[in-house]
């Protein structure tokens, strides 16, 4: 279990499913640049996260920027969208509604489906948050992508919610050290937007700016 100050932030494990050097330039080297896919991310989110704002539709209630925390995980943040499903069998209470509810969390994506589980973590992080909120059990989540205008369900398998787990202590072990990952360049390294900052290809597997230069002579 995780203390108030060991907390990380939650849509971090995104980032760091995409790349740990990313996330580490991120969140311990606190580096950022913007480009049009994160500006569009921001725009997306701004209209999703208002804080005070629910809408309530049949047995569905719309909530928007919900408060998450896990000791579990070591994470805090919040949900895009949780969605309070009226059920009296199976669901839980929740303060300030009357009756009883499933909690489905909803993340929303600017691009669309992604080939590997970096979203699917994300979704998955917030409904395990939410599990140890409210004492029960979330079987799934959705990602909804705005390029394409489609909503996708995350069952959330053990297989997943391990990866999670495993992901989660793999940051808290690099945040504690203060360690940034080296860089090693992929295809996806193009659409980063540190992507000047890291040097991927530059850097490429070496330890440092050093190393770097004195490769460079040698091949020069």
């Amino acid at each position: 279990m995780y203390s108030d100050e060991d907390l990380l932030m939650l849509s971090g494990i995104q980032h760091f499913a995409f790349c740990e050097r990313q996330w580490a330039l991120i969140h311990i080297e606190q580096q950022w640049a913007e480009n049009v896919k994160t500006t569009e991310g921001h725009h997306l989110h701004e209209r999703v996260d208002d804080p005070l704002e629910s809408d309530k539709r049949g047995k569905v209630i719309t909530y928007r920027a919900f408060p998450l925390i896990s000791r579990k995980l070591g994470f805090t943040g919040r949900t895009d969208v949780v969605e309070l499903i009226l059920d009296e069998e199976n669901g839980v209470p929740v303060r300030g509604y009357t009756g009883k509810w499933l909690l489905h969390p909803v993340e929303y994506k600017r691009g669309k489906q992604k080939p590997d589980d970096r979203d699917a973590v994300q979704v998955c992080s917030q409904a395990i948050c939410l599990e140890e909120m409210f004492n029960t059990e979330i079987s799934n989540g959705s990602l909804f992508y705005a390029e394409t205008r489609r909503r996708v369900i995350v069952e959330l398998t053990p297989e997943l919610r391990k990866i999670v787990h495993d992901l989660a202590a793999r940051m808290h072990e690099l945040f504690e050290d203060r360690i940034t990952p080296l860089a090693i360049y992929k295809s996806h390294c193009k659409s980063c937007s540190l992507f000047n900052l890291c040097l991927p290809q530059s850097m490429n597997g070496q330890k440092n700016a050093s190393e770097y230069l004195r490769n460079l002579l040698i091949t020069d």
